[in-house]
């Protein structure tokens, strides 16, 4: 089922997968994605989290699906929509997990409102201090489409060059280097699992190990793959992800 909904002048398209019902169901999984990127490679792991707990997908205002916004909006701006999703149709309790930027979207938005979850997964996070340039950001970005599966570069270059596009995602880069996570993960009172894949040439090690260690309660996992471990290792991740959720 999927769903348009706008909050002042922000769009969103939201798809949900509706998990099992009663004693048996889990958490729901919340899934934000990354710089222009979109819901849809969130499929693999989403379907396997449908049989534990209700998925929702988001396509961020500007990506994907959803439409151009107004303005230019910044981390917290895509925090706040997220957040008044969940409020809007009472989904409490989520696991919150984000993507490459859609972590620090996602830490953005515990931090906001601290009481909306205490279940935080962040895969690949961006970006640490001495990536936040362009010229860095596209050397990582283009080892990144020489790992990943081919399914996953047709998944990817469509949505970056023609759904979200060039333009806008020039005008979003600036938001995620400004975006400093390892300042606001001392503050998250959630659960925290930061998760990578082991040839993530986006999120090294290192960085992922001290997010994880700087957060209240937090702990690091390693998984098979690039970047995008939703296609290269979807059965561990979705294992961890239903883990983290109780």
């Amino acid at each position: 089922m999927s769903r348009r909904e706008t909050f002042d002048d922000l769009t969103i398209d939201v798809t949900r997968l509706a998990g099992p019902r009663g004693a048996a169901a889990a958490r729901p999984f919340v899934l934000v994605h990354g710089i222009g990127v979109s819901q849809r490679y969130f499929e693999p792991v989403a379907r396997l989290l449908s049989q534990h707990g209700d998925v929702w997908m988001i396509d961020l205002p500007g990506f994907g699906t959803a439409p151009k916004p107004p303005r230019n909006p910044s981390i917290e701006d895509h925090a706040r929509v997220v957040a008044q999703f969940l409020r809007r149709h009472g989904i409490t309790r989520p696991v919150l997990v984000g993507h490459s930027m859609g972590c620090q979207i996602v830490a953005a938005l515990v931090e906001q409102d601290p009481g909306i979850t205490d279940r935080v997964v962040l895969i690949g996070p961006t970006t640490e201090a001495k990536a936040r340039s362009v010229a860095r950001h596209i050397w990582r970005l283009t080892i990144e489409m020489v790992l990943d599966p081919w399914r996953v570069k047709g998944i990817v270059g469509i949505d970056y060059l023609f759904r979200c596009g060039l333009p806008y995602y020039i005008k979003q880069l600036p938001n995620l280097f400004e975006d400093h996570i390892e300042k606001r993960m001392p503050q998250l009172t959630a659960r925290v699992l930061v998760m990578r894949g082991r040839n993530d040439p986006i999120a090294p090690r290192e960085w992922c190990e001290a997010l994880a260690e700087s957060a209240v309660d937090g702990e690091f996992a390693e998984v098979a793959g690039p970047h995008v471990v939703m296609f290269t290792d979807e059965a561990r991740v979705s294992r961890l992800l239903v883990q983290h959720s109780h």
